[in-house]
């Protein structure tokens, strides 16, 4: 797969602060990948996100050096319009990006901006309603819908724009239960379209898992940890340390491992049905004896 985000020794520190934000950055990501970027607040998974998309530099001011490449071209170089086609982000308060009256004035905004045309922008709101379940709020203010609502309108709004690469920034942090499932369900759908590049911070790690082909561990602005996903929590002990709580099927998966109770190369599972077909032959040959 070919290498669409590569940075190269990106260093960030923000005006007015002591410390860089991010620190020798040195990372490559591929084409219609999808990457979990995880880590305890305040490691710098907001700041890489905002690289990528080009909030830094362009919206900062502070101290960068290094680069990062979009498409083999720096970040640095390219303007608003030209970075709002390659790549969208979605804000972890939904509310930051609305500017409408209308949750279809909202979809519409940055269309128009760009100068789609009129049936143009119409076939992408469709999709982009379709896809993440909110047909019937398109005449709503998207101020006056529910907080899972909200995070689904300015996940379409980014979707109606259908950029390469789709960034979401704790998309799950400020809704309940069933407005989690809902966004997770939106992910998995985008996975499987397989046309988009999906980087996705995310505390919620028992449901991203299962989708990220790959990890990403921030910790005090550094990457210290990209890895295939399973590779990535063969250490359960080590993320534990660093604020994360892997998914307790793959933690006790691991456990068993190195207990003895399964093989070396016995495949780590994400989901719980995965587990469980591991695992439970484990205690019918118990039983039988």
């Amino acid at each position: 797969m070919e290498t669409i985000i590569e940075f190269q020794n990106l260093e960030w520190k923000y005006e007015n602060t002591k410390e860089f934000a991010l620190k020798g950055i040195n990372l490559k990501i591929q084409e219609h990948s999808f990457i979990g970027v995880v880590g305890a607040n305040e490691q710098g998974k907001t700041s890489l996100l905002s690289a990528i998309c080009g909030l830094i530099p362009h919206s900062f001011n502070g101290i960068y050096r290094g680069q990062v490449l979009l498409f083999g071209k720096p970040v640095r170089e390219m303007d608003s319009l030209e970075l709002a086609t390659k790549v969208g982000l979605v804000f972890s308060d939904p509310e930051a990006q609305f500017t409408a009256m209308t949750v279809e004035e909202e979809l519409a905004f940055g269309l128009e901006n760009i100068g789609y045309s009129l049936s143009e922008i119409k076939e992408r709101l469709e999709w982009a309603a379709q896809i993440t379940m909110i047909e019937d709020l398109l005449d709503k203010s998207p101020y006056d819908i529910s907080g899972g609502q909200k995070q689904r309108v300015a996940i379409a709004c980014v979707l109606a724009m259908n950029p390469p690469i789709i960034m979401m920034d704790e998309p799950t942090s400020m809704i309940d239960p069933l407005g989690k499932r809902l966004i997770f369900d939106i992910l998995r759908k985008l996975k499987e379209e397989k046309k988009h590049t999906l980087i996705v911070a995310e505390h919620n790690i028992e449901q991203l898992a299962p989708l990220a082909d790959e990890m990403i561990l921030m910790s005090d602005g550094q990457v210290v940890r990209h890895e295939p996903t399973l590779d990535f929590f063969t250490n359960p002990l080590y993320l534990r340390e660093q604020g994360i709580l892997p998914p307790e099927c793959t933690e006790y998966t691991q456990w068993l491992k190195n207990e003895g109770y399964l093989t070396s190369d016995a495949r780590l599972p994400l989901e719980l049905d995965e587990a469980t077909e591991l695992i439970l032959p484990l205690f019918q040959k118990k039983v039988v004896k």
